[in-house]
Formats: C-alpha cells, structure tokens, sequence
C-alpha cells in the first residue's frame, strides 16, 4: 500500500476567513480536475473520490487568511495518477480570484506502523435521521466507531478490489477533541451548506487489517465529505 501527497504552497489574493477555506480550496481543486477529461469524470461521479486535503497552514491568529501572504496545504489520494496530472493542472488555475498554487511537490508514502491518527479537519459521519453525528444530537460512541470502521472497509475494498476479513474495529482507543462540534462550510449553487463534525484522536489496533484501515485513513480521509476537507488526518 501507498498514498500519495501533494505538498502545496498557495500565494493569497484576497483575505479568506477560515471558515471559508475549505470551500475555496474545494473549488480550486475542482476546477483543475475539471482541465483533464478523467479527472473531470472522476469529480462528476458518485461515490468515493479517494482523495482529500487539509486546510491552509499555518493559522492565523484572527482566523483570516491575509492578501499576499504564502500558506501550505497537502492534498492526499491513494491514486498515483490522480497526484501526477493534479500537480500540473493545479498551477494552471492562474485566474482564480483567490489564491493561486505557486509550487507543489509530490511525496510517496509506503505502508507504515501507525500508532496513533489525529484528525486535523472535522470528521463529518452521517446517521440513520440523515444528520451529522455529534454528542448533543446522537451521542452513541460504539456507532460512531462502526461508521468510521464500515467507511474506511468500503473505501478501501472498491479502490484496491480486495476483501478484508476484519477480526474486529480497527479502532481500539477513541478521543474526541473537541468540546463544541466543528464544521466544514461550503456553497453550492449558491446556498451555504453546514456539515458538523468532530476532531478525534484514534489508536488504532496493531493487527494487519486495522493498520491498513488507518493508513487508508491518511492517504483518503477518514468519515465522509472527504472532498470537501473532511478527515484529513495526521499520525503518530
């Protein structure tokens, strides 16, 4: 197994408030798949997009992302191809009034032990009522860890073609780090959409199936909305 990372310096054109980062890089990321005819393919599609991508970096004090200021943001996907034309397209987008992507750099990661995934974008999971979990509206942990478990086995059966035989959830230990839900906001055809989350730090089970269920955490996001920010996990 292997993820593939884009390493991304963006140049800021105009103030972008936090909450509105997600959306912009969103659309920026969309846009450039958009150049490419199988990439556009993938992006119109249902389903899984196998990639996802964290917020700029570092953060502003005052939550807003200053005019002529360069920031980082990675951009993660189990596919190799996907990175490769996505590296050249992204530094054509030069009339996006936002921001623009200076430089990107591709980095491979190769299978690794992973002691512990720390969520650094709200983890968005979905429930029966067709709400985003949380504490306040669900509350039910043992759901929640089947959601994150059940997602990551589908995700990586359809990418890889392979059935896992899993002995138990990949999780063994679940935190939840934040004490309001977090949220990822996006505009579509000109209405604001809200999706709540949470920020967890998961120790994951030392055993084959689990660890390749946290690493196919890292290399497309964990939870769902991927494509929008959601997941974007780091790792111990």
């Amino acid at each position: 197994m292997k993820y593939f990372e884009l390493r991304c310096t963006a140049y800021i054109k105009e103030d972008i408030p936090f909450r509105e980062s997600f959306d912009v890089i969103s659309k920026y990321i969309s846009f450039a798949m958009a150049q490419d005819d199988s990439l556009g393919a993938l992006h119109d599609r249902k389903g899984y997009k196998y990639y996802t991508f964290g917020s700029f970096y570092p953060p502003e004090k005052n939550k807003i992302y200053q005019k002529g200021s360069t920031y980082r943001f990675a951009i993660r996907s189990l596919d190799e191809k996907f990175i490769d034309i996505l590296m050249q397209r992204l530094r054509q987008n030069i009339n996006n009034p936002r921001f623009l992507v200076i430089e990107a750099h591709k980095k491979v990661f190769k299978q690794f032990f992973i002691n512990e995934l720390y969520s650094v974008t709200p983890v968005i999971v979905t429930t029966e009522k067709n709400r985003n979990w949380t504490m306040e509206s669900d509350g039910d942990i043992i759901r929640l860890q089947r959601q994150l478990h059940d997602n990551l086995e589908k995700k990586y059966q359809a990418y890889y073609g392979e059935e896992l035989e899993p002995l138990q959830n990949f999780i063994q230990l679940l935190e939840i780090k934040n004490q309001k839900p977090q949220s990822i906001e996006i505009t579509k055809e000109g209405k604001k959409i809200r999706f709540l989350g949470n920020k967890f730090r998961i120790v994951p089970h030392e055993e084959k199936v689990s660890q390749k269920l946290a690493f196919t955490a890292l290399g497309c996001g964990l939870g769902e909305k991927n494509s929008f920010g959601g997941g974007f996990c780091i790792w111990e």
